[in-house]
């Protein structure tokens, strides 16, 4: 367990944040206790976080922020908390999405981290193990900032029509997730197309596929397998997988259509769930 007199803050990201907060909390006059009624925790986590056992959430961080005044140093460290706790072979993945300019995926079976809602993230993560389950969510939905910069990337996403009738998670996580995905729906950032089980043999048979693009770097391809990550850049690589993309991209519906079929599977199959 950490000490706060020891705390050191070049261990991790957590122990940065937490001898951060620490500093900004005291250069405020404030105990835990006192810091935690304004902003509605307990004084009790507020030790947590700043000793480094507890990791924090953005919430937290925001609240925090506007209490100490802090100019948002803190919400800008939790990024960098939380991606920390992304399991070692994602991180490089969790930073390819963080400068790319343009992001295309191909997905076989469920719907990419990037527009996961909260409850879907979490059942998908919590399938085998739900320890740290709450960390592990926020840390995968703290990756969906990238929409947030001043210059987001362009997303591009093709699912098969079988990720929007595999059902993840209980009551209405399926309708809450394709709810959501129809939320962009007019954003031109990002895009979503449907591969129909009519389109039968495709060129994505194979496995679900990313590519990354950046402004100045060479275009990487992600594939995933279980506990492990595959960049390349390799050309051969990259020039087949963007074949494949461009006629998995041919064969998938209009982005309207899409939507529509989308719209209609939330209400045919996951109408009556209840959240």
């Amino acid at each position: 367990m950490a000490n706060i007199n020891t705390l050191d803050p070049g261990a991790s990201p957590l122990d940065y944040y937490g001898f951060e907060l620490r500093r900004c909390r005291e250069a405020a006059g404030l105990t835990q206790r006192q810091l935690g009624d304004i902003v509605n925790y307990t004084g009790s986590l507020v030790g947590q976080v700043e000793t480094a056992r507890k990791v924090p959430t953005p919430e937290f961080s925001e609240r925090v922020d506007a209490a100490l005044g802090t100019g948002g140093l803190l919400s800008r460290l939790v990024e960098l908390v939380l991606r920390s706790q992304l399991p070692a072979w994602f991180r490089e993945v969790a930073e390819l999405e963080a400068r790319a300019t343009k992001i295309c995926t191909f997905q076989m079976g469920m719907i990419h981290g990037l527009l996961q809602t909260p409850t879907y993230a979490r059942a998908t993560l919590g399938t085998i193990d739900e320890t740290g389950i709450e960390d592990r969510t926020a840390a995968r939905l703290v990756r969906q900032r990238i929409f947030q910069k001043s210059t987001p990337p362009s997303f591009w996403g093709v699912f098969s029509e079988a990720a929007l009738y595999q059902e993840i998670g209980r009551g209405g996580t399926m309708r809450e997730q394709l709810a959501h995905l129809l939320s962009y729906e007019r954003d031109p950032r990002i895009n979503i197309q449907i591969l129909p089980f009519s389109a039968g043999e495709h060129a994505g048979l194979t496995g679900s596929f990313t590519l990354f693009n950046f402004a100045s770097d060479p275009t990487i391809v992600y594939t995933e397998g279980y506990g492990s990550a595959h960049p390349t850049a390799n050309p051969e690589t990259v020039a087949d997988c963007s074949l494949r993309y461009d006629h998995l991209q041919a064969a998938a519906l209009s982005i309207r259509d899409s939507a529509d079929l989308i719209r209609g599977v939330m209400e045919d199959r996951y109408g009556e769930q209840l959240a």
